[in-house]
């Protein structure tokens, strides 16, 4: 059975959601930034960390991560800088 959604790899990147790894002294200027970006598609692309292998052995009842999915963790100070940029919040 097809998933309902899936990501487009053809889409590009539209805006930053909210401020720079940088503005918001989350970094160095090497390039292992965590960043929120909207594409041009309106979906929404997360770099972060990844704690798949930590943190997905210990999920909540009912969540699971798909074979194709990783479990990717932002600072909060990120996503609260995003919150004017999320439609809807």
């Amino acid at each position: 059975m097809a998933r309902p959604w899936e990501a487009d790899p053809t889409t590009g990147f539209k805006k930053r959601m909210g401020k720079s790894p940088q503005e918001l002294e989350l970094t160095t200027d090497d390039p292992d930034c965590p960043d929120i970006w909207e594409l041009d598609n309106g979906d929404v692309a997360v770099i972060g960390r990844d704690l798949t292998d930590s943190l997905g052995t210990s999920l909540p009842a009912g969540v699971s991560i798909g074979a194709d999915e990783r479990l990717v963790v932002i600072p909060r100070s990120m996503m609260v800088a995003a919150k004017p940029d999320i439609p809807g919040v």
